[in-house]
């Protein structure tokens, strides 16, 4: 059994911001550490992008937190694939380290103030165990994925977790840009 999926989203979160120290703190680990952040952060948005942020919004009346969230799963990708792209031993890479550290806080914390109290309240025991079963196979599904890695589909959730209008006719390309655009909004 997997699990609260408040709990374990939650101890992914704690897992996140120890990796982020052990960026900052250990230059030597970089090349290898980079790859675990981008792999564990994109693995554990697309579960909460599938499993959980379409049950918030729906039953546990987080449709607003969920949309403003889900942008901030768009920006977060951004800079993850940056940070892959940025050469370990350069001084860029502190301050995009530091972009995306300071954008994964923002989003935990208020994803930790406002849709997991709220998911806590309005959801049953029962569900968020169901929850939780469906975000650790979403997880496990996409464990080894890149931010680049998002499909059409996994783009389309996305949009709908954003309440993003016009995105179902939309090529994968043409998807992505838009979202990254109400993202920057």
């Amino acid at each position: 059994m997997a699990g609260d999926v408040v709990d374990l989203i939650m101890q992914d979160h704690r897992e996140v911001e120890r990796l982020f120290d052990e960026l900052k703190d250990n230059p030597e680990k970089r090349p290898n550490l980079v790859p675990v952040l981008t792999t564990l952060l994109s693995a554990h948005s697309r579960a909460e992008e599938s499993a959980v942020y379409p049950a918030a919004a729906a039953e546990a009346d987080e449709a607003d937190d969920v949309a403003h969230s889900q942008q901030e799963h768009v920006e977060a990708d951004q800079l993850l694939e940056k940070l892959a792209k940025t050469d370990p031993t350069s001084a860029a890479f502190d301050k995009v380290l530091q972009n995306l550290v300071d954008a994964v806080t923002h989003h935990v914390e208020e994803e930790e103030t406002k849709v997991l109290p709220g998911m806590r309240q309005h959801l049953t025991d029962e569900r968020r165990l169901e929850l939780g079963e469906a975000f650790v196979a979403s997880r496990k599904e996409h464990l080894g994925d890149q931010p680049e890695d998002i499909t059409r589909d996994e783009l389309l959730q996305q949009a709908r977790n954003a309440d993003v209008s016009g995105a179902s006719s939309l090529g994968k390309d043409d998807l992505k840009k838009k979202l990254q655009a109400e993202a920057e909004e």
